[in-house]
Parts: C-alpha cells; structure tokens; sequence
C-alpha cells in the first residue's frame, strides 16, 4: 500500500508492506540531471487552458526539480509579471483569446531568445502554422511521451543564449 507523504513541491511515497513480504520499486526512467549538476532551479512557465493538462504538467516538470508557473491563458501569463524569471515556456496551441502562437510572437518581442514548447491536440491546426519571424519553437501532438517532453526542455535549457 502506498501512502503519499506531506512534501514542498515534490512527491515522496512511503510503501508499507507485511512482515515478510517484499516490495520492488523500479528505476525511474526519466532522464534528468542531478542536482549537482545544475547551478541553479529553471523556471518552467506552462499555459493551457485546460486544468487537467496544467496539473499533469506541472508535476511531470516538477518530478525532475523544475520550478513550475501555472497560467491559464496567454493573458495571464502576461498580465503576471513573471516572465521575466521564466527559463522555458510551455504553451497549448489552441486556447481562447491570445493563441499560442500570437503568445510566442508576444513572449519573443519581450524575451528574445526564450525558448518556447509548442503543444497541441489538433495536429491539423500546425499546418496553417504561421511564419514567426525566425522564431524556434519545438512542437508536440498530444498526447507525447513525459519524458520526450522533459529531454525537449532540458535541451531548450542548454541550448539557450544566457541571459
């Protein structure tokens, strides 16, 4: 039986089992660096309009010590005043008012070089994927592997210009 364990911004589970019974934990398989490795917590912004992609998202980014902003809608995002910290941006494609590609165009002109995941339910809709004026984003269809998310954003993170 597992029961959950009272933490800040991680998941710890504690497994009880009978007397004489084992218990076997597999490996996680998600790769990520140790925390030796970085110097620092990335900030990861993720915005979607829907609250059960936001929730998955954020304890996938979190599972692998990332500091996690939740926002849903490109607005939010933008009237909050934490852009400035964000490291990598996360966005739904398809949301009400701003879209997430009107949200990149917005987020470049503030943030040059920030980079941005795109997201989408509707693979349809990135063949009328406007010109962003040089702007690289990767794109994912969903649903998508966690871990080829978190692989995307730890390449993002290395491969961005500093500042």
């Amino acid at each position: 039986m597992l029961f959950p364990l009272p933490a800040l911004r991680h998941h710890i589970f504690l497994l009880d089992t009978a007397p004489g019974n084992s218990a076997k934990v597999a490996a996680a398989t998600i790769p990520r660096l140790p925390m030796t490795a970085r110097s620092q917590i990335y900030v990861v912004a993720v915005v979607d309009d829907d609250q059960s992609i936001l929730q998955s998202l954020e304890y996938l980014l979190e599972s692998a010590d990332y500091a996690v902003r939740t926002f849903t809608s490109a607005a939010a995002l933008l009237a909050s005043g934490d852009l400035a910290q964000v490291d990598c941006l996360i966005s739904d494609v398809d949301m009400p008012g701003i879209d997430g590609f009107e949200l990149v165009r917005l987020v470049h002109a503030a943030r040059p070089g920030l980079p941005v995941i795109l997201i989408t339910g509707y693979p349809d809709r990135l063949k009328r994927l406007p010109p962003l004026g040089g702007i690289h984003s990767r794109l994912f269809t969903k649903p998508f592997q966690g871990h080829e998310l978190l692989e995307a954003v730890g390449e993002a993170l290395r491969s961005a210009p500093p500042g």
